[in-house]
């Protein structure tokens, strides 16, 4: 038997399958995750409560519950889940799964007659948001699907676009979930995180089943990661792109987020998986990888010294099972050749950035080590066209006279890499940037310091404030940009300007007007994203959009919705 289920608005969380078939509470009382402790589901009241109610969804959020719902009251940074139960079996939850703390929550919730009577189900796990994923995975059932996974600090959007566009054009139709959006057959969602939460995750995967998708292919962040977004989810094959500052908010050093992104590489997750090896992260990854992988060497190291870890050091570059052995400049895009043990694959791509060979290198490989033959690869490769795509706010092209572009750096070695990739020839580099609230401060003064070393004229402003004051973040980034200037003007040269300018489509247009012809505007930090959030609220601001518009009023050409395609 199967229920039918509506879709409802359009946001990744509610892409669900439209049919599902009702599982019982028994089925979900066993252990879900083998050998994980705490793995357990019990009834809080097995005297009042049925083990052959059925649940045909699941959401840890109360307001998307929907009639026959599963609600997993989890405890959170700032609240617990159990507080929203009323909202939830007021939507219809069919059952509640909490820990200990949250049934306590709902018990006197109950006795203070705050809850409707009779209560559905209630279980108890020690450990709910742990088994949340193993949960969903069950009750959402779906054919199997061939999964890529791709983590990494920078790139892992334009990877992932990559990798579905070779599969388009190996006749593979497939999904995709990440940064900037997610794409279902004919639905086309903004994303709320890189990762969606486990029960969405494992219900868009159903749904992109339910649609005869052959693939899907997934950003994987060191959050999703941490939290256990992915849990219940078995990769085919994953990708590692790289590892630079950010998120140590969460992770608290570089070996520890290290180590959030190697889970990707164990049997619990992945199958198999190719590794960028430029970096000694990434060395140090593929040398401890749980699972089989490939290495990839691009030539693009950040000079960095030899590992002290002596099983590291012998995955040196000398050793990686594939090389970029050519990369010449093509327009503002790259010929690549690669060459492994196992042949040779040569292709182009458009996508502006030295940065670009490593993730179009990647993309390849994790085409190839989803079990795609070189021969047929190069096939598609030949044609050229699967790699003519234009990433969403990734090196993203605005305007020709002068070259505009919109770019997602969020980090110092995003931030460096995107500063040497747009650097002129001839003209000046303006760059217009700020940083996070309430994220890695740490980083601040380091981007500051590395926009005014890498540029003509930098202009500081906002970037999400969040509830963080935005006056404040600009000091902190000021502060590394004027240091740096101080030290650039004992060398003998500086940048010609350092400004201040909020709000940010104000500064964006004070770098238009600053302009001639001939000069190059980086806008980095926000890439895709159309919401600006300040002090709780979402500001609608799109940093292509603010840029045309900018362009347009200072005389200048703004190109067409599709930048490099355009």
């Amino acid at each position: 038997m199967t229920d039918s289920q509506p879709d409802s608005a359009a946001t990744a969380g509610s892409l669900r399958p439209r049919l599902v078939n009702p599982v019982a509470l028994a089925e979900l009382t066993a252990s879900l995750a083998p050998g994980k402790p705490g793995a357990s589901i019990t009834l809080a009241d097995p005297a009042s409560a049925s083990l052959a109610t059925a649940v045909t969804g699941a959401s840890l959020n109360s307001r998307t519950i929907r009639p026959g719902d599963l609600y997993l009251a989890l405890p959170g940074a700032r609240t617990h889940g159990a507080h929203f139960t009323a909202q939830a079996i007021g939507d219809g939850a069919a059952a509640v799964l909490t820990d200990q703390a949250g049934a306590e929550l709902i018990k006197a919730q109950e006795q203070a007659g705050q809850l409707s009577s009779p209560l559905p189900p209630l279980l108890i796990a020690e450990d709910p948001r742990g088994i949340a994923g193993y949960v969903a995975a069950r009750i959402y059932q779906r054919n199997p699907l061939s999964l890529v996974g791709i983590t990494g600090t920078n790139g892992k959007t334009t990877v992932s676009y990559l990798v579905r566009s070779l599969f388009a054009a190996l006749g593979r139709d497939s999904g995709l979930i990440g940064t900037v959006e997610t794409l279902i057959g004919q639905n086309r969602v903004p994303s709320a995180l890189t990762t969606p939460e486990s029960p969405d995750l494992h219900a868009l995967l159903a749904r992109m089943s339910e649609e005869s998708l052959q693939a899907a292919v997934m950003e994987v962040s060191s959050h999703a990661l941490t939290f256990g977004r992915v849990d219940g989810v078995l990769f085919d094959t994953a990708g590692f792109t790289n590892l630079s500052q950010d998120h140590l908010d969460l992770h608290g050093d570089m070996d520890s987020y290290l180590e959030a992104k190697a889970a990707l590489f164990t049997p619990e997750r992945s199958r198999r998986g190719v590794v960028v090896i430029d970096q000694s992260w990434g060395r140090k990854l593929a040398a401890h990888a749980q699972i089989p992988v490939l290495t990839l060497w691009t030539g693009q190291g950040s000079g960095e010294a030899e590992e002290a870890d002596p099983v590291a050091s012998a995955r040196s570059t000398e050793q990686a099972d594939w090389r970029v052995i050519e990369a010449d400049r093509e327009g503002l895009g790259w010929r690549i050749k690669l060459r492994g043990q196992a042949g040779e694959l040569s292709f182009r791509t458009s996508l502006p950035g030295r940065f670009n060979i490593a993730n179009a290198a990647l993309a390849v490989l994790l085409v190839h080590n989803s079990g795609v033959s070189l021969d047929a690869l190069q096939k598609v490769l030949d044609a050229r066209e699967p790699f003519r795509i234009d990433v969403p706010g990734r090196m993203q092209l605005i305007g020709a006279a002068p070259i505009a572009i919109v770019d997602f750096a969020h980090n110092p070695e995003g931030l460096r890499q995107a500063l040497e990739a747009v650097r002129p020839e001839q003209g000046r580099l303006i760059t217009v940037f700020g940083a996070t609230g309430e994220r890695d401060q740490g980083k601040r003064p380091i981007m500051g310091a590395l926009a005014v070393r890498g540029s003509d004229i930098v202009i500081v402003t906002d970037d999400d404030p969040h509830d963080e004051p935005a006056a404040q973040i600009r000091d902190q980034v000021m502060a590394g940009a004027q240091a740096e200037r101080e030290r650039m003007r004992a060398e003998g040269h500086e940048p010609e300007r350092l400004e201040d300018v909020a709000p940010r489509a104000a500064a964006i247009d004070r770098a238009v007007a600053l302009a001639r012809p001939q000069d190059t505007i980086l806008i980095a930090g926000r890439g895709h994203e159309v919401w600006q959030e300040v002090s709780g609220t979402n500001l609608p601001l799109d940093d292509r959009e603010e840029l045309r518009v900018a362009l347009t009023r200072h005389g200048f050409d703004a190109l067409g919705q599709s930048g490099l395609e355009s």
